[in-house]
């Protein structure tokens, strides 16, 4: 083998061992961020449900739970999550370790704050800009927090059922530092609080692709005046909708994965900022992505394929803090390092003895 020859397995082997970003190998593509629920019980789950976790009737209070989330989440090609939250006790304790086992795993997290109380009212204006200003001092400052251009992003869902004055006094304290996007549900809606919010989060999860003929061009019709106001835009996806067991009258069949497929290229050709899946763990709306026991782990890959991620089997849960950063498992990339290596060692040896055979040969001459 000739020395340049030898030089470009070098490279190779290199490359093996320290392979480029997914970023760069993907070129742009817009962030992926599920929307994550952290008000569960052990008893929140004998109450108007269908299907349960794969993890059992698990506790939010459980970080070994929130770990495999995210490991299960980051296999599947999902950023971050966008957790649900008002300040209280409870949900504070929760947000804090969902930052805290988010950072230990290189994942991000947004925050989509519940204006809307158990009955759809408004939670009064004076509590709602008291919680912003709490998100924005205490949580959203940390790295962890998910950003556009630098700042964090906040999401605060039933603008609609606020005046804008109301929206204004709410925001005006902690923008200039943080992002807050509206949950408008059309184009009107989002012209109404352009110059209060930072864009909008559509959360459309109960949409039927097949029989609304308007699905696509809704969303496209609200990027387009997100933007022109020089806002952001999150599209929504989901993989189908089932809200009967709650009051509700709609049900979205999943279709074998096609609803998911047909949702998300909706939501991606409407040109957005960031894709906002809904959800990771809906089970009362069964909207659920987390693998269960009815819907297995169908979601997931089909979301690896929409990623253009390889195939893979949803990983358990890490046994061990070396596999805790690699959610495909550890032993595939101890042997890939492995492999690597020992071509490394045959290529080094192969470029010394071609170095003593000129050697030898520069002797006899």
């Amino acid at each position: 083998m000739r020395r340049s020859g030898l030089l470009a397995v070098l490279v190779l082997v290199l490359a093996g061992l320290f392979p480029a970003s997914a970023s760069s190998a993907e070129g742009h593509r817009a962030p992926l961020l599920a929307y994550y629920y952290q008000w569960f019980e052990p008893s929140s789950w004998q109450r108007a449900k269908t299907d349960y976790p794969r993890l059992g009737h698990y506790s939010s209070d459980d970080a070994s739970v929130i770990r495999t989330h995210v490991d299960w989440a980051k296999s599947a090609g999902i950023d971050g999550f966008v957790v649900s939250w008002k300040s209280s006790a409870v949900n504070n304790r929760r947000l804090r370790l969902l930052l805290d086992v988010a950072r230990a795993r290189d994942f991000k997290v947004a925050v989509i704050y519940q204006g809307l109380d158990f009955h759809r009212r408004p939670l009064t204006t004076d509590r709602v800009a008291a919680d912003f200003r709490l998100l924005y001092g205490s949580y959203a400052r940390d790295p962890v927090f998910f950003r556009l251009d630098g700042k964090p992003l906040t999401v605060f869902s039933g603008t609609w059922q606020y005046s804008t004055a109301d929206i204004a006094r709410i925001t005006g304290p902690v923008r200039k530092g943080m992002l807050v996007l509206a949950t408008e549900k059309n184009a009107q809606g989002i012209r109404r609080l352009a110059h209060v919010t930072d864009g909008d989060a559509y959360y459309w999860s109960s949409v039927n692709p097949d029989t609304n003929d308007r699905h696509e061009t809704k969303l496209r019709e609200m990027a387009a005046t997100a933007h022109a106001a020089h806002g952001y835009w999150m599209a929504p996806f989901a993989p189908g909708f089932d809200a009967r067991m709650v009051g509700g009258t709609k049900s979205v069949p999943r279709d074998g994965g096609r609803t998911l497929r047909t949702e998300y290229a909706a939501a991606m050709a409407s040109g957005p900022d960031v894709l906002g899946l809904i959800s990771w763990n809906e089970f009362s709306e069964n909207s659920h992505v987390e693998p269960s026991e009815r819907q297995g782990s169908q979601s997931m890959d089909v979301l690896r394929e929409l990623r253009g991620l390889p195939a893979s089997a949803t990983p358990s849960a890490p046994s061990s803090s070396a596999a805790r950063h690699d959610p495909l498992g550890y032993w595939p990339g101890l042997l890939r390092i492995t492999g690597c290596a020992v071509l490394l060692v045959a290529a080094v040896a192969a470029l010394a003895w071609q170095r003593v055979i000129r050697m030898r040969k520069a002797g006899r001459t």
